[in-house]
């Protein structure tokens, strides 16, 4: 019987993310049932490990018997110790600062505006950074297994690109002198630190 996994997301990206490298490996993956009606648990770990194996767990629950994965990630900086991390969605808004309550939603904005302040004055070659995501699957509300994803680069002084979403448009690949904003589709999802992290996992799974 072929594998099916459940992914405990809503985000369009993230699911588009997982069901690309899934495909390669002719798994079914579809979004949790009902799942936007399932009060969310509380993202409160420490580490990226913490987090996605809260979510895996915890979702689990609502799909007796299935498989379903849920991941953490997020940008780390090494000039910055690490940071974002696992605040990379709140980094800017941790820090204060955040759109008034009728304005539109410009999180990717101030991270980005955020960002760019804390390195101010740092060379490019010590700019170094890595998308880093950490996928976990679970059963019945146990842990099943686990696997990680990276891509490195560099952040650049200013934004290039239009497309993305979040650090895209800083976050330069030196082998392609282009930022994740400026990748077609296609070349980014081939290189995804999400779609890495399930072309890791899945074998374990199917094993």
């Amino acid at each position: 019987m072929a594998l099916r996994l459940y992914a405990a997301t809503t985000s369009a990206g993230k699911l588009r993310d997982f069901r690309t490298a899934a495909q390669a490996f002719s798994i079914d993956l579809d979004p949790l049932p009902g799942i936007a009606e399932i009060p969310a648990p509380e993202e409160d770990g420490d580490t990226f490990l913490a987090n996605a194996a809260t979510k895996a767990v915890y979702y689990s629950r609502f799909a007796p018997g299935e498989l379903v994965i849920a991941d953490d990630s997020g940008l780390e900086v090494d000039a910055l110790g690490g940071a974002p991390g696992v605040r990379s969605a709140r980094y800017a808004a941790d820090a204060g600062l955040k759109d008034s309550p009728d304005a539109n939603d410009n999180t990717d904005v101030w991270n980005n505006m955020h960002l760019l302040r804390k390195l101010d004055g740092i060379p490019a070659k010590l700019r170094t950074a890595r998308y880093h995501c950490t996928l976990v699957a679970a059963r019945d509300g146990e842990l099943v297994q686990l696997a990680d994803g990276v891509v490195e680069g560099r952040i650049l002084e200013a934004p290039r690109g239009t497309g993305g979403f979040g650090y895209d448009p800083l976050f330069y690949l030196p082998e392609l002198d282009k930022t994740m904003a400026e990748i077609d589709l296609e070349t980014k999802l081939s290189l995804s630190h999400r779609g890495r992290a399930l072309k890791a996992l899945l074998p374990m799974l199917s094993r």
